[in-house]
């Protein structure tokens, strides 16, 4: 229910999961600013619209809205979140899979390795800043 008394849609509710599984994340990488989760707001927007032209994407909704901060965040401040599982070479940004599918979570496409669920970064990295 929202504050109204009103019963929270199912759009809302994977909305709110969405914002809640990224911001996690954020935190865990110490990169949580004020400006960082407007990112995150600004793609819930946006997929809010999307998901009411296309209701069967719901479930793909918290992969999506990581998939957007992690692309402003390229273009603003640099990849994020960097792979906690290669210690040698470049750093490189994990990436979520599915695209465009549920459960989605990070993997290191370098290494072939599921590092974390979306929204569980931390005991992935151990509370590490990337």
């Amino acid at each position: 229910m929202d504050p109204s008394g009103h019963p929270i849609s199912p759009l809302e509710q994977a909305l709110h999961a969405a914002r809640a599984l990224v911001l996690a994340d954020l935190v865990a990488g110490e990169v949580a600013e004020a400006d960082v989760v407007s990112l995150v707001e600004d793609s819930v927007v946006q997929r809010r619209w999307w998901v009411e032209q296309w209701p069967d994407g719901v479930e793909f909704v918290a992969g999506l809205v990581a998939q957007d901060v992690q692309d402003a965040l390229l273009e603003r401040y640099g990849r994020w979140p960097l792979c906690p599982v290669c210690e040698a070479g470049d750093p490189h940004a994990l990436d979520v899979e599915p695209e465009l599918g549920p459960d989605p979570h990070w993997v290191c496409h370098k290494a072939g390795v599921k590092v974390a669920a979306l929204g569980s970064l931390r005991p992935a990295t151990g509370g590490a800043s990337s």
